[in-house]
């Protein structure tokens, strides 16, 4: 069994997100003055030159001594580790530490900061053991910014009662949000690989539920077991996507549009540097990457349009959707759930070769139901497990 996270781990790593913090306020401000006491642009910035040698030699140093202090604190709370002991993470810091994974989880990663969240599969917020499975495995994937705990909404979770209604045995992934959906799809893909591996019972069945990023992550670990030939995608029957951004997301397009307001004069220019915080998760929302060719090589916030490859539904299994709306009746001014536009959840685009494959009857529109209302929605399980009973 893993070694449960201690609260210093958790000290080391705001300790180092603290002091990258400090030299990024450092270098923004470093970089406001430059630009305004270098002169008007004009005239060419006439002063930038030794403006920039200046500063620099200030900031230089006191860059310096920040990262000097991160390295002593880092260094104690290693000493004091064995002596404080820990203890199993509780519910309120998973939260934290969930919606910090999403808006920066790429880094965390890159620097090997202890509040990177490895991806795992768990059961009640645990790791999972495999007493009691059962030959029919649900696999349920979380969305950005959350916790697998999340799946639990006003009492009701989507797995638990499937399990109890339909006999299922369901793990919940717990992973990194903020990385690439398709970094977090190979991982995924090379973790179901390794777990059906050490299943006790003959698997019948396999079923991916996704709620939002989830569908996603879901969806290229699919493609990527495809390419790679895994052994755990012949026993897929179903995967089921819940408010998942297909086609992407208007927040995320929106956080884009900050950035080019923000490029456009040189003294708000620093400042366009704080809006590229968020992760290479949250950008993939933009249009809805699920494969490598759809980022790599590309610069994620640049401002451009949307040049995707295709990247269809899997072949072979049975694919179905739902899409929330926060109107209370059908028709055609339907917009979103507050995140997700309804289009963008069923797959729909005005691009032919974009359009996502949900065949009519497998697609389900929940009128009255927000974004995270889709988790604890009866209605929403309701057609869960007709679909699943079938």
């Amino acid at each position: 069994m893993k070694k449960p996270r201690s609260h210093v781990d958790d000290l080391r790593g705001v300790s180092k997100l603290a002091v990258e913090a400090t030299r990024g306020v450092m270098g923004l401000v470093e970089a406001m003055q430059v630009a305004i006491a270098s002169g008007p642009a004009v005239l060419g910035a006439p002063l930038e030159k030794p403006v920039k040698l200046a500063t620099g030699l200030v900031y230089g140093t006191m860059k310096g001594i920040t990262e000097a202090v991160g390295a002593g604190i880092d260094a104690a709370l290693a000493q004091l580790g064995p002596l404080l002991g820990s203890s199993a993470p509780g519910p309120e810091r998973e939260l934290v530490l969930a919606a910090l994974n999403g808006v920066l989880g790429d880094y965390l990663e890159a620097q090997g900061n202890p509040l990177a969240i490895p991806m795992t599969l768990r059961r009640d917020g645990a790791p999972h053991t495999l007493v009691g499975a059962t030959g029919k495995l649900l696999i349920l994937v979380h969305g950005s910014c959350c916790t697998d705990l999340m799946w639990t909404s006003k009492g009701h979770d989507h797995g638990a009662r499937l399990a109890s209604e339909l006999g299922y045995t369901p793990l919940y992934v717990h992973y990194n949000s903020g990385l690439h959906i398709s970094t977090n799809g190979k991982k995924l893909s090379a973790l179901l690989e390794e777990m059906v591996r050490s299943w006790p019972v003959p698997l019948d069945e396999i079923v991916l539920l996704g709620h939002s990023m989830g569908g996603l992550v879901a969806r290229s670990a699919l493609h990527v077991a495809d390419e790679a030939g895994h052994a755990w995608r012949g026993g897929v029957r179903a995967l089921v996507t819940l408010g998942s951004p297909h086609h992407g997301a208007p927040l995320e397009r929106g956080g884009n549009w900050i950035d080019l307001l923000l490029g456009v004069s040189r003294y708000s220019a620093p400042f366009a540097r704080l809006a590229r915080l968020r992760s290479a998760g949250i950008t993939d929302l933009r249009f809805g990457n699920v494969l490598d060719a759809h980022w790599h090589g590309k610069d994620r916030f640049d401002f451009g349009h949307d040049d995707r490859c295709p990247a269809p539904l899997p072949h072979g299994i049975a694919c179905y959707a739902v899409a929330g709306t926060l109107s209370i009746a059908d028709g055609p001014d339907l917009a979103s759930d507050g995140m997700v536009p309804v289009a963008s959840a069923f797959g729909d685009h005005a691009t032919d070769g974009l359009c996502l494959s949900f065949a009519p009857e497998r697609r389900y529109l929940a009128l009255g139901t927000g974004h995270l209302q889709l988790l604890g929605s009866q209605d929403v399980y309701g057609k869960l497990v007709e679909w699943l009973r079938a």
